[in-house]
């Protein structure tokens, strides 16, 4: 269909992590990790050492691989880089805000479950925008 995000037709697509230790490693177990011929990985564990800046440089890197169909990101860590969350607008790869251990979810903080909301409110729906 015209004007829809197509996903790549290759074989497999990735599921990219941005979140804390505990959280990454349990999805590294269920088989989620991947590390490619250059040695780049599908994940960033965020530490207390860990800058706003590389995990801006893993959000923008994750957010334009061809070969990454969702970026899974914790909550508390999509809140330090609020302003790329908010402004990315691509449908793939589609980004998903989870809560982590020590950091519970926080619905009215998500961007994605706001645009939705408005999307179905009914000032969406009088206006005639879908």
């Amino acid at each position: 269909m015209a004007g829809r995000a197509q996903i790549p037709q290759k074989k497999s697509a990735l599921v990219a992590m941005i979140a804390d230790e505990d959280t990454v490693v349990g999805f590294l177990l269920a088989g989620v990790g991947d590390v490619d011929l250059r040695r780049k990985t599908n994940y960033l564990i965020v530490e207390s050492k860990t800058t706003v800046k590389q995990i801006e440089d893993a959000f923008k890197e994750f957010t334009t691989r061809e070969d990454i169909a969702v970026v899974m990101i914790s909550q508390y860590v999509a809140n330090m880089i609020r302003f790329l969350v908010d402004s990315y607008n691509k449908s793939i790869p589609a980004i998903l805000e989870i809560p982590s251990k020590d950091h519970p979810y926080d619905p009215t903080q998500d961007s994605i479950l706001s645009r939705v909301k408005y999307l179905f409110s009914s000032e969406s729906v009088a206006s005639g925008r879908r």
